[in-house]
């Protein structure tokens, strides 16, 4: 890991979160957000694989210091969220981020896997200064993002044979954005699993999506997250 763990102000309390930054110069923010596993070394790795690109990434731990690889204890985790508290911890992340020294722009771009998926679309949702977001297969029953509200731009990463979010919810997510009349661009890949870009889950991780939707990502946040 090439990062490190900073803190930052957020509802009214401190919440911690793992930094990574380009080796030289400055860069677009990008919040990384967590799956229900909780802020575990995969998502540090994403956060460092963005700061090698030139990004500023901030991985904010939503679980307060929690993290497991239980899928049970995960679900628990997931569920005990309070999710307007942790809508604060994430608008805390990006002001943090987007008052970084090394921080360019006037937004950031979120992205989540999963729970962070959904979160990633709600904090654009809530937040204007999120310039583009990215949702990774995102569900969380108790999260409903205010969908009218959305600003940024969405770009949205799925797979057929996901039993959680599979193509008839991405299909709803779809009809509901265009009644709004929102912009977004999703993929879903064939014959790919929940949890294709995992790497650390050889049971689901697909590298060629993986490769693909990494780089659409870059080019996506490249084009919405200058200035």
């Amino acid at each position: 890991m090439s990062g490190e763990m900073i803190t930052f102000a957020a509802n009214g309390h401190t919440c911690k979160g793992y930094l990574s930054l380009p080796a030289k110069g400055n860069g677009p923010g990008v919040i990384v957000i967590q799956e229900w596993w909780g802020l575990v070394d995969h998502i540090k790795d994403i956060a460092d694989r963005f700061a090698a690109e030139g990004f500023v990434a901030l991985a904010p731990d939503l679980y307060h210091g929690e993290s497991t690889k239980v899928p049970d204890q995960a679900g628990k985790l997931m569920m005990a969220l309070n999710i307007e508290a942790t809508e604060k911890d994430l608008r805390g992340a990006v002001s943090y981020l987007l008052a970084h020294p090394r921080t360019t722009g006037t937004q950031v771009g979120t992205v989540g896997f999963c729970l962070g998926g959904q979160l990633s679309l709600f904090a654009a949702c809530k937040n204007p200064q999120v310039g583009a977001c990215v949702d990774y297969y995102g569900i969380h029953p108790k999260v409903d993002p205010p969908l009218e509200n959305l600003q940024a731009p969405l770009l949205g990463f799925f797979a057929d044979r996901d039993e959680f979010v599979g193509p008839d919810v991405v299909k709803a997510l779809g009809s509901k954005l265009d009644a709004v009349g929102k912009s977004y661009e999703f993929h879903i890949f064939e014959e790919a699993d929940h949890a294709f870009f995992n790497n650390t889950r050889p049971e689901v991780f697909h590298a060629d999506y993986a490769a693909q939707s990494w780089k659409r990502m870059l080019a996506f946040y490249r084009e919405h997250l200058t200035g």
